[in-house]
């Protein structure tokens, strides 16, 4: 389908937000394991949501400077698919070593120059935002960078575009950046951390080049 992009749904923390993503047909699902997150599950909480459909789309951990036993002990609970990583870009390949996962490393945005031109051991980049002055958490915080300076970006890897996404905008943002995978998560939220199924659902139908309904 032209147009269409791969969609990670992040932050879910409810069962409305999992059954809606799944019933949507996200790509991914992804859990937050960093507590300043208004999205933050615990592992044990992540597990009871992830069960309700056992198989579906791979499940996505994201972590913020984590240490090998941080991830590890969430692995014991839950047996996440992919470890999304916000850290120094050594600590990706370090961590893809030591848990054999696939490891993606989100990259803060500001300028031309925070472009990666290697992918420094990750299987995959997830291009964000960086963080607004005083900000308390990595990643864009629900703004996005400007996308132009991807025009004469070349990936070194696999990519997500992430920050500032709504159902109303993302499908500009894949025509203008031919963005192959999007993530969202503030984008279909009603409030901080409190998803909707409905803007999750108009969320992947814009992206998978969809006609709204």
């Amino acid at each position: 389908m032209a147009g269409a992009s791969r969609v990670k749904i992040c932050g879910i923390n409810c069962e409305a937000a999992f059954d809606a993503a799944v019933a949507a047909g996200a790509d991914w699902l992804g859990f937050v394991f960093f507590p300043p997150s208004p999205r933050a599950v615990s592992a044990e909480r992540a597990a009871k949501i992830s069960a309700r459909e056992k198989a579906g789309p791979p499940r996505v951990g994201l972590f913020v400077n984590p240490s090998f036993a941080e991830i590890a002990a969430v692995l014991a609970v839950i047996p996440l698919d992919i470890l999304q990583i916000h850290g120094p870009a050594a600590m990706a390949a370090a961590i893809r070593a030591e848990f054999g996962r696939p490891v993606w490393r989100a990259v803060g945005i500001a300028t031309a120059a925070d472009l990666p031109a290697d992918p420094e051991g990750a299987d995959a980049l997830l291009l964000d935002a960086s963080p607004p002055r005083g900000a308390t958490r990595p990643g864009g915080n629900a703004v996005a960078f400007d996308w132009h300076l991807l025009r004469d970006w070349h990936p070194p890897a696999p990519w997500l575009l992430a920050g500032g996404l709504t159902p109303e905008n993302v499908a500009a943002a894949i025509a203008m950046t031919g963005a192959p995978a999007v993530d969202v998560s503030s984008g279909v939220e009603r409030r901080p951390g409190e998803k909707d199924p409905a803007l999750i659902r108009a969320f992947i139908a814009a992206a998978h080049g969809e006609s709204r309904r």
